[in-house]
């Protein structure tokens, strides 16, 4: 009971936010009673194009697996990928209850873009376009998220969410679905398991459908992994 008072507090706040930071800001609330559908308040929801009743997020369900909210109260300023391919920059605040378990999450997600634009504008007007291309440079790898930091994808449903977990997996093993031996589709469901997916309630569906085997085979590998 108290921690639904508590959640009805943060979605007072998650309004408040929304209007106080502006249209470049999502702000979104989530209930871990659910993770299938877990954003019960959100503002600025043009930012992801996600509505109430989305699903977690793949970093969500990874501060889930990891337990990472144990050791520290939020986590600031990483990356995020808007269902159109817009790069956000994310926060999150871990929402605890009174004997410290995580009860909800409150994710502010700031787009960019049309500040990146104007920056373009203005360079373009102080200078020839001729000069910049041959004055300017910068190190392309400081826009890119590092090989071992895992960006936040913005899904509208659980099925999107456990495809785009699958592909993710498949293209860091180099291989294709079509492809894969037994040892190979256990060693992506054991992948897709240390990332949380397994939280969802019909991820195992969703798996199987994206890895081309049956339920029952997605069942068979985790409960083979958790014997050893």
């Amino acid at each position: 009971m108290m921690n639904r008072i508590l959640l009805q507090q943060y979605m007072k706040l998650t309004e408040f936010l929304g209007r106080a930071l502006g249209p470049d800001y999502e702000v979104a609330l989530y209930d871990l009673t659910d993770p299938d559908k877990a954003i019960i308040a959100i503002a600025n929801r043009h930012v992801s194009g996600r509505e109430v009743g989305a699903p977690l997020t793949n970093v969500a369900l990874q501060i889930l697996e990891d337990k990472s909210y144990l050791s520290s109260d939020y986590r600031l300023n990483y990356r995020g990928l808007s269902a159109d391919d817009k790069l956000l920059r994310s926060s999150t605040l871990f929402i605890k209850g009174e004997d410290g378990e995580l009860i909800g999450l409150l994710c502010i997600n700031f787009d960019g873009t049309r500040y990146r634009e104007l920056s373009d504008k203005v360079l373009g007007l102080c200078h020839p376009d001729t000069f910049v291309e041959t004055n300017f440079q910068f190190d392309e790898t400081r826009t890119q998220a590092p090989a071992h930091e895992m960006v936040e994808n913005f899904h509208t449903s659980m099925g999107d969410l456990a495809s785009d977990a699958v592909g993710e997996v498949l293209r860091e093993m180099g291989v294709e679905a079509d492809r894969l031996t037994q040892e190979e589709k256990m060693t992506v469901v054991g992948e897709l398991d240390s990332r949380g997916v397994f939280l969802l309630k019909g991820a195992v569906k969703d798996v199987a459908e994206a890895l081309r085997c049956s339920q029952a085979s997605v069942y068979r590998y985790l409960s083979k992994l958790k014997k050893e």
